[in-house]
């Protein structure tokens, strides 16, 4: 009897071995398998196309409001799991599901205006709930775990995401640049252009 369940013990012992053999392999294999560049998209200037202009000016808070419902309808995240917020950076902070449970995510952002009004977002912190993973690395899980629209790319290798705004698809046919992002000082500037089209005189 004592050595049937002395080799039960033993049986026991082996597959939870095993298993924290096969999860060490496979975080080891993660954070050593390399991460492929994202390309670009084409920057568009919205100068080029004939419209009218307009001058809109923002501050941190109503931009906040405003990504936030965009990133809800966007990602059909019902239950709030990603949210953006700005202070004297952008913070992106959310869960991705991991392990088979919630893991928070947070990442930290400093915003770079491109000459055309796009925006790449250059990471500074993040992290990927307690695990000590590489920044890379977080990224990488993030861009497998959300769906983003063509104008928005995440690229893992350079620790960036690419922020399309001129290529954004809005339904009035509206096109946006960036003209100021200073959120030190809570000056935030966008052009709008209206195409003629839209306004009926082509």
């Amino acid at each position: 009897m004592k050595e049937s369940r002395f080799t039960n013990w033993r049986r026991l012992f082996i597959i939870l071995a095993a298993v924290n053999i096969a999860i060490i392999l496979a975080i080891v294999i993660f954070i050593m398998w390399p991460v492929a560049s994202e390309e670009y998209p084409d920057k568009e200037y919205i100068e080029e196309a004939a419209g009218a202009e307009f001058t809109v000016q923002s501050s941190k808070d109503n931009l906040s409001h405003l990504v936030n419902e965009y990133i809800d309808k966007l990602l059909k995240d019902k239950n709030d799991n990603y949210a953006i917020s700005l202070d004297q950076e952008v913070h992106l902070m959310g869960t991705i599901e991991a392990f088979r449970s919630e893991v928070p995510v947070n990442i930290t952002f400093d915003p770079v205006v491109q000459e055309n009004g796009d925006i790449i977002l250059q990471s500074t912190e993040m992290s990927l709930g307690l695990l000590r993973l590489p920044k890379d690395k977080i990224l990488k899980y993030v861009n497998d775990k959300i769906n983003t629209p063509e104008w928005v790319v995440i690229d893992p290798k350079e620790e960036t995401i690419y922020i399309a705004l001129t290529q954004m698809d809005l339904k009035s046919n509206y096109k946006v640049r960036v003209q100021q992002f200073d959120l030190k000082n809570d000056q935030l500037t966008f052009r709008i252009k209206i195409p003629n089209e839209t306004l009926g005189l082509e």
